[in-house]
This record gives structure tokens, C-alpha cells and sequence, in this order.
């Protein structure tokens, strides 16, 4: 592996592209991937892994499903991008509206950060105000006036912001933390006619995964509504994964906007936002609003997203999908016990961290104390004995509907063994 890192290195800033495969945060060498079936990954000296990243989520149905699979050789033999209309956008867009409450048009783009982005900017637009409210440790892609105080790559890093994003727009920024209705209160009361948009993950993933408490997606809602401020849900990680209809349908709280990717695109390269048909009017060509993507809404992608929305449909997946997390949660919790490590879980479904530290982590301050080197002494042994976990403390592990019993009692033995080698 190293002889191929450094050659990407020659090549590739850093050797990735995206910071945090590099591995940065645990040390070592980045596993290169050759192939991916099911659940698991093999790597390119042959090295087969258990696999709970799952391309960062999109890979709910398992990598390479016969169905999507099939799905998208059918289609690239009618090609690949048109820049027309096609039936399929309709499709998909279709099933989106049908199951997500509150969005009535919706729009494709190309990734998670595009339809943050459209989001941001056509709130903007529709509110005539300039200013953002986000939350700190949520990430919202790699938007200039949203990378302040994110989470994932940013926080896995340690980096507070970036440089190349202009003072003056992030001075529009205003960050709060996550579950402080009060803070939240203080902000709208004191700058509420000059802000345009509250965007938050209804569910923390970014800084590890963080449940809303109960009542505060509820305060967001009223709170946003009393100041004319646009809400938005980030579900770019949560759409589609922790329900049917996303965190929308999941904790009963609707949105001025939301924002998709991952499983909506069943592991192409899409995004998409959408909300109610007033504000997404005031998109281009029927609104003033502008934006565009040469390659939104290509065929590849809705081929891929019909396919797993299909499979999504199915009687009992979302039961599965649930049994697998509470068994992998377990099996992290009855190791770190055994051993007599600290360390706890939070988890929705099928996305789940378990925290090096005593917990709760309910906000972006109470994860960043966590203990990163135990963590990444934990990565590395559960990577010895075949279990790929992402390479940060801050980021969710993902299953999948290809996980059986068989895989998680392997992780659970695994996680065992890896438990009491790093609290020698």
C-alpha cells in the first residue's frame, strides 16, 4: 500500500481526494480499494474487509447490488449524459415527493455540497436576507459560508476553517451549538431580520453521529417559522436511511427545505434539495434564482437512485436495518465493557460511533474531548483483524442490508480482541 500512496502522492494533493481517506487522524497508509461486493471490501493486494463505511453511506443495499447493478449496465449502453430531460429524472423525482412530506419539487445536482449550496443560496433569494445561521460540528460540504466550525475532514484535521474563504462572507455566518434551544433563541431575537436560513443536520454526523434531544427539532421548527427564517434539513447523510422519508418522517418536524445525496443516488454522484412548490418557484427558469449543473440529473445516477429507492420499498427493510445497528452497538459496547475501556454509542438505525470517552456526547464540545489516539489505536486493530471502520473518531459507521449475522459476529469478536489490546 505505501508504494501505491506515494505514487498517488506524486500526483494527487496529499495522495486523496478527500482529505479524510488519508488517514491523517489515525496514522498509517490508506487501504486502496480494488473491488466491493455485499458488505465487504477487497483491497488491492487481496485482503478482503468486513466494510462499515459503505462509501461514507450511499451503499445501503450492499456495494455492487444485482439489481443496481444491472440497472446501470442496461442503461450505459443507451448513455452515459444527454444535458436534455430524460423520463428518469421525473422518476426519481417523483418517489422523493411521494415519500418525504413537505417537498413538492424537488432538484438534482451533482453532490451533497451543490445541494447544500442551491439551498443556502435560494433561502437567500426567497428571504431577501444575507446572513446564516449553522451548527457547530455539522457539516454541510465544502461551502464557503458553511465551513466554519464544521465537522468530518474539518474536525478530523483540527482545522477551525479554511483558508481562501473571504472574511466578509464568513461574516455572515453565525454558529450555534446543536441542542441549545436557548442559544438558538438568543441568535433569532438578536439578528433575526438580517437571517435568511437556519441549516443544521437533524442528526449530527459529522462530529460522530449526535441524536437531536427531544424537543429541539421542534423548537427549530417554531422558532424559524416566528422570525421568517428559512429551515433547512441537511439529509445528505440521514435521507432515506433513517426512515423511508428521511429524519423529516423519522422525528415529525417539516422543513422549509431539505437536502439529499448518498442513498439518493445509490452510490453515484448526485445531490438533490427540495421543499414545498412556493419556495422552489423561485428557482430558475420559473424563478429568479439561478442554478444549474451540466451534469444534474444524469441518467447514471437517477438509473441508480430508482433502483435503490425500489429496493428501500421492500416489506421489513428499515426492521433490518435497525436490527443490524442495535446488534453492532452491542457488540461495541459489551467489548469496550469487558475490557474496561471508556467509551459509549450513539446511534439512529443504521448509522452509529462509538465514542472513546465517558460520554454523553450530545453536542460538537463534548465530542472533540473524545480520545482520539485510543480511537485510532482501535482503527488500526480492528483493521489487522478485518474490519474496515471509517479513519476518524468523528464520522458514522454505516450497515447495510448486506450485513448478516455472520459479519457482525465477527466484528463483535473482532471488536473484542481490539478492545483488550488497546487498554494494556
Amino acid at each position: 500500500m505505501k508504494e501505491r500512496f506515494e505514487r498517488a502522492r506524486k500526483f494527487i494533493p496529499g495522495g486523496v481526494n478527500s482529505p479524510v481517506r488519508a488517514f491523517g487522524s489515525v496514522g498509517g497508509t490508506p487501504v486502496f480499494v480494488e473491488s466491493a461486493t455485499g458488505c465487504r471490501i477487497t483491497d488491492a493486494d487481496g485482503k478482503e474487509y468486513i466494510d462499515y463505511v459503505g462509501s461514507w453511506g450511499p451503499m445501503i443495499a450492499g456495494h455492487a447490488h444485482p439489481r443496481v447493478v444491472a440497472a446501470l449496465q442496461q442503461q450505459v449502453g443507451k448513455g452515459t449524459s444527454f444535458g436534455t430531460p430524460c423520463e428518469l429524472e421525473t422518476e426519481l423525482a417523483q418517489r422523493v415527493c411521494e415519500r418525504v412530506p413537505g417537498v413538492d419539487r424537488v432538484r438534482f445536482v451533482s453532490s451533497g455540497t451543490e445541494a447544500t449550496m442551491s439551498a443556502v443560496r435560494l433561502a437567500r433569494g426567497f428571504t431577501g436576507r444575507d446572513e446564516v445561521v449553522k451548527i457547530a460540528g455539522c457539516y454541510h460540504g465544502h461551502v464557503d459560508s458553511l465551513l466554519v466550525n464544521a465537522g468530518s475532514g474539518v474536525m478530523t484535521l483540527g482545522i477551525p476553517g479554511s483558508p481562501g474563504i473571504p472574511e466578509a462572507l464568513a461574516g455572515l455566518t453565525r454558529v450555534i451549538p446543536f441542542n441549545d434551544v436557548d442559544a438558538l433563541r438568543q441568535v433569532l431575537e438578536a439578528h433575526g431580520k438580517n437571517i435568511a436560513c437556519l441549516i443544521l443536520e437533524p442528526i449530527g454526523g459529522n462530529m460522530g453521529v449526535v441524536p437531536p434531544q427531544p424537543g429541539y427539532l421542534e423548537a427549530c421548527r417554531e422558532l424559524t417559522r416566528e422570525h421568517g427564517v428559512t429551515l433547512i434539513f441537511d439529509e445528505v447523510m440521514t435521507g432515506f436511511r433513517v426512515s423511508p422519508g428521511g429524519a423529516r418522517t423519522l422525528y415529525g418536524v417539516e422543513p422549509d427545505l431539505v437536502c439529499f445525496g448518498k442513498v439518493v443516488g445509490g452510490g453515484m454522484p448526485v445531490g438533490a434539495y427540495g421543499g414545498g412548490a412556493e419556495i422552489m418557484g423561485h428557482i430558475a427558469p420559473d424563478g429568479p434564482v439561478y442554478q444549474a449543473g451540466t451534469l444534474s440529473g444524469n441518467p447514471l445516477a437517477m438509473r441508480a437512485g430508482i433502483e435503490t429507492l425500489d429496493l428501500l420499498a421492500e416489506p421489513g427493510v428499515y426492521d433490518k436495518l435497525e436490527q443490524v445497528g442495535a446488534k453492532m452497538q452491542q457488540g461495541f459496547e459489551d467489548a469496550a465493557r469487558e475490557a474496561g475501556v471508556a467509551a459509549c454509542v450513539n446511534r439512529v438505525g443504521s448509522m452509529l460511533t462509538g465514542f472513546f470517552g465517558e460520554g454523553p456526547v450530545r453536542d460538537y464540545d463534548a465530542a472533540a474531548v473524545c480520545d482520539t489516539k485510543r480511537y485510532a489505536a482501535y482503527f488500526h486493530a480492528m483493521l489487522e483483524r478485518g474490519i474496515y471502520l471509517a479513519p476518524s473518531q468523528f464520522e458514522a459507521a454505516f450497515l447495510s442490508t448486506a450485513h448478516g449475522d455472520a459479519e457482525l459476529d465477527a466484528t463483535a469478536a473482532a471488536a473484542k480482541e481490539a478492545m483488550q489490546a488497546i487498554a494494556r
